[in-house]
């Protein structure tokens, strides 16, 4: 009995080999398997490697990139583009990517007009050409060597001056026709080329170009304008405009201005030198305060004129009937520099294709 116990003993508590290889490979997984950590996968490794590197702030290396951009969309310079289109300055005109016509009615009086009662007509159409995506105009323009510079003071006739005829209404002087190509506008800088042709018969080709750039120095803005050009009447020149603008107020903004040309054919220099003050009245008129000084370099240097002036603008009809009077007191050189009072009586018709413009900026001092 104690035998068979025994023998029954061994042979319940003996284990086929298959058994105790299960139970070798099975147990030390599941007593072991809670206690060692998973290993991590390469993709927890990257994150924790993330995680273990502190955040860095963004870098300030080209914060001062930013300013002149601001600067250059803000209230200066939508004040100063204003103020040039409400004046119908040559800036406008020259720049302005939008059809554009201009005729002028101009009577002078005093200073400058030699005794000449009549009243003097001038008139330029820049017309934007569809399809070209602003880059082709079709110019028509009055002495159009008379358009070579951005004059900053409209309506202003110095001798060759803006888009005044010198002649009488009948008999214009010449009618110039051209192409414009114009690169397309950016923040900064603006360029255009013109190729065209002076009437009447026969004729006399000429070409013109002008590049112009803006910066901010500071609460200035300096922008600087460079036009060459051929004409049969003057031969090459050039001209060189610098302007530094200012807003010193809500409807108040300072420019001062200095221009020369250089001709060819005289060997001269023609310079001059503006400080000026535009305010804005009310979303119809403004004034100019303007005072200026003009010299040669060529046979001698010296100041052919000194003027200050005071011109009032007066929107009568919408936006593009104008009325201005400029009451002026000059000190030429060939009176002596003795003082010599003039008066300009202008009447404008300013039409142009910016309806969008008009909506949005009724008043100029926004």
């Amino acid at each position: 009995m104690r035998g068979a116990v025994k023998s029954s003993f061994k042979s319940s508590s003996g284990f086929s080999p298959g058994v105790l290889l299960g139970i070798a490979l099975l147990l030390p997984l599941q007593l072991f398997g809670a206690e060692q950590p998973a290993q991590p996968s390469p993709q927890s490794d990257s994150q924790a490697a993330q995680s273990s590197v502190p955040p860095t702030s963004k870098s300030d290396k080209y914060d001062y990139l930013e300013a002149p951009r601001d600067y250059l969309s803000g209230k200066v310079t939508r004040f100063a583009n204003n103020i040039d289109r409400f004046f119908g300055g040559d800036r406008y005109y020259q720049e302005s990517n939008q059809s554009v016509i201009q005729f002028d009615l101009t009577k002078q009086n005093g200073y400058a007009s030699d005794g000449d009662r009549m009243i003097k007509l001038g008139g330029r159409v820049n017309l934007r050409l569809p399809e070209t995506e602003g880059r082709l105009h079709m110019l028509l323009e009055s002495t159009p060597e008379n358009n070579i510079t951005d004059e900053p003071t409209p309506n202003l006739d110095l001798g060759a001056k803006g888009s005044t005829l010198t002649n009488k209404v009948a008999v214009p002087g010449s009618v110039g026709v051209a192409v414009r190509y114009q690169a397309t506008e950016e923040n900064f800088w603006h360029f255009n080329t013109d190729w065209g042709v002076k009437f009447p018969l026969p004729p006399r080709p000429f070409v013109r170009s002008m590049g112009s750039f803006s910066a901010p120095l500071g609460e200035w803005r300096m922008k600087t304008m460079e036009s060459v050009y051929w004409f049969n009447t003057l031969g090459a020149g050039e001209t060189t405009q610098v302007d530094l603008e200012r807003k010193l107020s809500e409807p108040v903004m300072l420019r001062a201005t200095s221009i020369s040309t250089w001709l060819n054919n005289t060997q001269n220099f023609d310079m001059r030198q503006d400080f000026s003050v535009y305010h804005t009245l009310d979303d119809r008129a403004a004034l100019l305060y303007q005072a200026s000084a003009v010299g040669i370099t060529n046979p001698q240097h010296q100041m052919t004129d000194l003027f200050v002036l005071m011109l009032y603008r007066y929107r009568m009809q919408m936006q593009w009937l104008f009325f201005e009077i400029s009451p002026q007191l000059h000190f030429p050189r060939e009176r002596q520099y003795r003082a010599s009072p003039a008066i300009n009586l202008h009447l404008e018709m300013l039409l142009d294709d910016s309806r969008q413009y008009r909506a949005q900026e009724s008043k100029l001092c926004c």
